[in-house]
């Protein structure tokens, strides 16, 4: 009689299961480190820094403001050239005070309403003959959030600076800001320009404050 062959498997052992286990994990997690790494989110702008304290924006207006203005001007410190409470209500010494200054400009008014508004020109404020500026101009208002109106590239009615007057944005006979040469009375109308809403609560309005920022 011939002798029985058994035949057998061999089982893994506990021991064996736990270190194959651990290899998976390990598989597993060396995946997941070799998945690339998300984007970083865009930086804010830093928090500009002024040489004088402003009567018309509080520092959450100015950190608003921020977040629109070009990279160019991002960091850079806000000049204060000129502000009615210390150099007077008269648009020639705006002028004056703007003289050889080649930077942007930031432009902030306070009605006798107490409505806040303004502009940014991309270059200084100036007499000249015609329109000057580039599609960085753009109008705001806090009302009381803030709204800005870009350059809507259907014309280049920017600024334009008169002995009389000082003029931003316009189309159709109407400009998106207007100043007298005494700095008290305003306007402000929808131009095609920055397709803006009428910045000061009326169309026409008296001036508080007014200031002048150069930021370069």
């Amino acid at each position: 009689m011939k002798g029985l062959r058994w035949r057998y498997t061999r089982l893994p052992s506990q021991v064996e299961d736990a270190l194959s286990g651990e290899e998976g994990e390990q598989e597993e997690e060396e995946e997941e480190e070799a998945a690339p790494a998300p984007a970083p989110a865009a930086e804010d702008p830093p928090e500009p820094q002024l040489t004088a304290a402003s009567q018309v924006l509080g520092a959450s207006e100015i950190r608003q403001l921020s977040f629109h203005l070009p990279p160019r001007v991002s960091g850079c410190p806000w000049s204060l050239v000129f502000c009615t409470s210390r150099d007077g209500f008269s648009l020639r010494s705006l002028y004056r005070q703007m003289e050889g200054r080649g930077g942007p400009a930031l432009l902030v008014l306070r009605d006798q309403d107490g409505q806040t508004f303004g502009a940014f020109s991309s270059s200084a404020i100036r007499l000249s003959k015609g329109f000057y500026g580039t599609g960085e101009t753009f109008l705001f208002s806090f009302s009381p959030q803030l709204k800005v109106f870009k350059w809507t590239g259907s014309n280049s009615f920017f600024v334009k600076g008169d002995l009389d007057s000082l003029m931003m944005g316009s189309g159709s006979g109407q400009f998106g800001l207007w100043l007298d040469g005494d700095l008290y009375h305003g306007g402000s109308y929808p131009c095609a320009t920055f397709n803006n809403e009428v910045l000061a609560r009326q169309e026409q309005f008296c001036i508080k404050d007014l200031e002048a920022w150069v930021l370069s």
